[in-house]
């Protein structure tokens, strides 16, 4: 489904891009590693929820399109989603004056500043206005948890397989894998960092990160590696599951497993919504972590249309 691109300012003044598409209430998605806006599932989810929703996919900071000011810290990402999301929300706004216009003929209180969401050119600050839903997927779901518990804008979560570790079968990471990984990046170790992160965090195989190697995007997997680096900072020291955070969220949630993941991703899922009040649980049977658009996107659909 055509739609059309944004750009935003978050608090530091770091410029994020974004793309929207569709008219109705704002949702924002969060994607994980090795991911931007143009990821191929979080294009199939925006395209799925068009229909009904105004659906911003953005690039986070140091991806893509975005910028990447220094110095890091988690807060910054909490305030990119919070812009994007006052400019999904004001998007979401403006078609409903549109629509009122249509129908009275009249003005309908339209802003006389126009555009208020940066789709039309340069720039714009990201001020909170309305509610708006969000959904993370993989390492994106802590982003969109830490961004909960603390903004009360988000109205609703969905979220795909939290990587959280909370068992004995999780991958055992040093409490300060972002510190390392920090510092791979910094001696230009970039291939190291994507390797280490593939390898300990993602358990690919060495034998298959090997051959990725090999391969053309091999290059531009090199080129995100500073942002696996924030990855793990979102998710914390060895990816411990943040409970008392979380267990102050409450906001309607729906915690997504694939019944073929590995069981400590199973457990993980389990854990958030036993942690966060009032969460909902669904297995999707046949799906695995790299989850099929079809299968995904009616679950995420139904939870965001219910009242």
């Amino acid at each position: 489904m055509p739609g059309s691109a944004g750009r935003v300012t978050s608090a530091d003044g770091t410029v994020i891009a974004y793309d929207r598409r569709g008219e109705g209430p704002a949702v924002v998605l969060v994607q994980g590693a090795f991911a931007d806006r143009r990821h191929p599932l979080m294009t199939a989810i925006a395209d799925g929820l068009a229909r009904w929703f105004t659906v911003c996919s953005y690039d986070r900071r140091g991806r893509g399109d975005s910028g990447d000011t220094a110095p890091y810290a988690v807060e910054r990402e909490i305030e990119d989603l919070a812009a994007v999301s006052g400019a999904a929300t004001a998007a979401a706004e403006r078609a409903v004056h549109d629509l009122t216009d249509d129908l009275t003929g009249g003005s309908a209180g339209r802003s006389a500043s126009g555009p208020a969401d940066g789709s039309g050119g340069g720039p714009v600050s990201g001020a909170a206005g309305g509610s708006v839903m969000v959904f993370g997927g993989s390492s994106g779901v802590a982003l969109a948890l830490e961004a909960a518990a603390v903004n009360p804008a988000i109205a609703k979560l969905a979220v795909w397989e939290p990587p959280y570790h909370v068992d004995d079968g999780a991958p055992a990471l040093p409490l300060d894998f972002a510190r390392q990984l920090g510092a791979l990046v910094e001696a230009g170790r970039r291939g190291e960092a994507v390797e280490r992160f593939m390898v300990e965090a993602a358990e690919v195989a060495p034998a298959d990160v090997a051959a990725m190697r090999s391969h053309p995007f091999w290059t531009q997997t090199e080129a995100m590696a500073r942002t696996l680096v924030y990855e793990a900072a979102v998710l914390g020291p060895g990816n411990a599951l943040p409970a008392g955070r979380l267990s102050g969220i409450r906001r309607p949630t729906l915690v997504l497993n694939g019944a073929l993941s590995p069981r400590w991703m199973a457990n993980a899922g389990l854990a958030v919504a036993e942690v966060i009040p009032g969460a909902v649980r669904r297995v999707l049977e046949g799906q695995a972590h790299n989850v099929a658009p079809e299968a995904l996107v009616p679950e995420v659909l139904e939870f965001f249309v219910a009242a």
